[in-house]
């Protein structure tokens, strides 16, 4: 008797860091010009970065006010202890790393640095859920999870370079700790066809549908709109539900659009389908008693492989032509 031959692994090649398609219209570092426009009339906004300045917009920032901007080094820990002892002496640090290093190695200094005594710190992440190629090492898969699970702490994940622009000043107008995950360099332009305001807290209703309702966050709900408009040619309506903060959720929009009858309720998440949006959604809708046919779209609960974004995103269900399939086999 024969072994069985093993499956080849798929390879991929380029390392690509960017999630807009081609020829979409994108906008070059929209958070680091929000923050420098932001400190214009804010002496007290900080930048502060483990060496990821120029990784995550930072270095903006960094050209516009050198003597406010602080460089820490290869030390996440130390850089959340820092911006802690800055938020004690009255400054608003805005402090950036890759999501990574926020959520597994810096996390118990936010906890007890930062949150614990409700500082006035925003920690903006870059490379959150599946957004790099380069494996485990890097892709945040499970960062709303953890940081859904810490008291005091604001996380927000935004969808597009609009919506990282108005996040920037509402966040500094908030008082206490904010997780926010970011999408830097090129950053895809989605939400200027909505008339879209971000408003901290609130989910929005961005287009309506009979059949299918996604519920969705950061990249996934530009894939939601892909997915609406790709399924309305084979005449299935699907709305689109984009909620940005994922703590504290926006329970009454959630409430009064899942308890619309004759819906597929489809939460998509950049992020493992472990502890993020969709179980937290889930639990809103099982207390309270509403019951819609429900499903998620995100990540598997495994370490995901490394390659090029395009590949991975498929490979793993959250491209545009994977959701169409998907949604379409639940309806079928």
């Amino acid at each position: 008797m024969s072994a069985a031959v093993p499956k080849p692994r798929l390879k991929t090649s380029a390392m690509i860091a960017s999630i807009a398609g081609e020829g979409q219209i994108t906008r070059s570092a929209p958070f680091g010009h929000a923050l420098v426009e932001l400190a214009r009339n804010r002496p007290e906004v900080v930048g502060m970065t483990a060496d990821l300045g120029k990784y995550t917009d930072l270095h903006l920032f960094a050209k516009e006010y050198p003597q406010r901007y602080y460089q820490m080094g290869m030390a996440e820990q130390l850089l959340m202890g820092a911006a802690a002892g800055m938020a004690h002496e009255g400054a608003q640090p805005f402090v950036t790393t890759y999501a990574v290093f926020a959520a597994r190695r810096a996390y118990d200094f936010i906890h007890q640095a930062i949150a614990e005594d409700n500082l006035d710190v925003k920690i903006v992440c870059a490379l959150p859920g599946l957004t790099t190629g380069y494996g485990p090492s890097h892709q945040a898969a499970e960062d709303l999870a953890l940081f859904r699970a810490m008291p005091n702490l604001t996380v927000i994940d935004p969808c597009d370079a609009i919506e990282i622009e108005q996040m920037v000043p509402a966040i500094a107008d908030h008082r206490g700790p904010v997780y926010a995950r970011l999408l830097r360099g090129n950053v895809p332009v989605v939400l200027d066809e909505y008339d879209y305001q971000f408003e901290l807290g609130k989910a929005k209703l961005l287009r309506d549908g009979a059949e299918v309702l996604i519920i969705s966050s950061g990249i996934m709900t530009m894939r939601a709109l892909e997915t609406a408009k790709a399924l309305a040619a084979d005449r299935v309506d699907v709305g689109v539900l984009h909620v940005p903060t994922i703590k504290p959720l926006d329970t009454a929009t959630l409430l009064r659009e899942a308890r619309r009858s004759g819906r597929l309720v489809v939460v998509a998440e950049n992020h493992t389908v472990i502890g993020g949006l969709g179980e937290a959604v889930a639990a809103v809708l099982l207390t309270n008693g509403v019951t819609p046919p429900f499903r998620q779209i995100g990540l598997p609960d495994a370490f995901l492989d490394a390659g090029a974004l395009p590949t991975l995103h498929d490979r793993y269900g959250i491209s545009t032509e994977a959701m169409c399939d998907t949604i379409k086999g639940w309806l079928r």
